[in-house]
């Protein structure tokens, strides 16, 4: 064999394996993205026709109304029966990126047992003023892959929204819509807005991000660990990668339920704080 057609050869190997990877590169920025824009916007569809019809996604059981210790009292109180939902606004179609490992962005168990939602159904849609005017992304209940394609994921087991414990939420960092690609931006009280069609719930973010490894459960205890929350409260948690392109770490935040508002009295002053 002469050396000219081993250099042809391996000339031809290096353009397929290259073409190769350019395409799964541009499925990764170009193709992931776009379906995921296309899911979260069909759940967000979904969740408006439910609550058009006063049909409300609710966990199995809800804890009590009062305030818990160390989570400052809610504003105001729900409103008893649904009422129309607020506007969810789709969002565009996310600018290319590069590619991420398809893992789930967070700790991977939930403990204690707790309501529960239906598994794989979005119930609420979360709003975070620090990501943007139109950043808002429906609340699916668990956290498999396939689920976090769609929007962000409830961790199973933890606190229903609103209620006492630990409310803690999942989503991709990059890849699939790239839902926390600013988590890292969150600071001391930045609020982060939820609604389930009936009630606006605003929680506070407490502290800056922190890195953690995936084994560390404990952050989405009732009482998260870490946290600097000593106390039962009503708290939020959210999960994502860490690095940015990577998944060897998660990066958490946690929040405390600021205020409640029934969606009749319009939006809450958090949107424009």
């Amino acid at each position: 064999m002469s050396l000219r057609l081993v250099v042809r050869v391996l000339s031809e190997l290096c353009v397929t394996v290259g073409t190769l990877i350019v395409l799964f590169v541009a499925y990764v920025m170009f193709w992931t993205g776009i379906k995921a824009a296309d899911a979260s916007d069909g759940e967000l569809d979904r969740l408006q026709e439910r609550w058009s019809r006063g049909r409300v996604e609710a966990p199995a059981a809800v804890p009590p109304p009062g305030p818990a210790p160390d989570s400052p009292a809610p504003g105001t109180t729900a409103a008893p029966a649904p009422a129309p939902a607020p506007s969810a606004p789709r969002k565009p179609a996310p600018a290319p990126k590069p590619p991420e490992t398809a893992r789930e962005p967070a700790p991977t168990g939930a403990p204690g047992p707790g309501p529960a939602y239906r598994d794989g159904r979005s119930f609420a849609v979360m709003y975070i003023p620090r990501f943007g005017r139109d950043w808002d992304w429906p609340v699916l209940e668990g956290t498999r892959t396939a689920t976090l394609k769609r929007g962000l994921g409830h961790y199973a087991g933890t606190a229903p929204l609103g209620g006492t414990g630990n409310f803690a939420v999942a989503g991709h960092r990059r890849t699939y819509g790239d839902p926390f690609k600013d988590f890292p931006r969150l600071r001391p009280g930045d609020p982060v807005v939820l609604t389930d069609g009936t009630t606006w719930f605003t929680y506070r973010i407490a502290r800056k991000p922190l890195k953690t490894v995936p084994t560390d459960i404990g952050v989405i205890n009732p009482v998260p660990e870490k946290s600097g929350f000593s106390r039962p409260g009503r708290y939020l948690t959210l999960t994502t990668c860490e690095p940015e392109w990577g998944s060897s770490h998660r990066l958490i935040a946690w929040a405390r339920l600021d205020s409640t508002r029934p969606v009749t009295d319009g939006r809450p002053p958090a949107f424009h704080s």
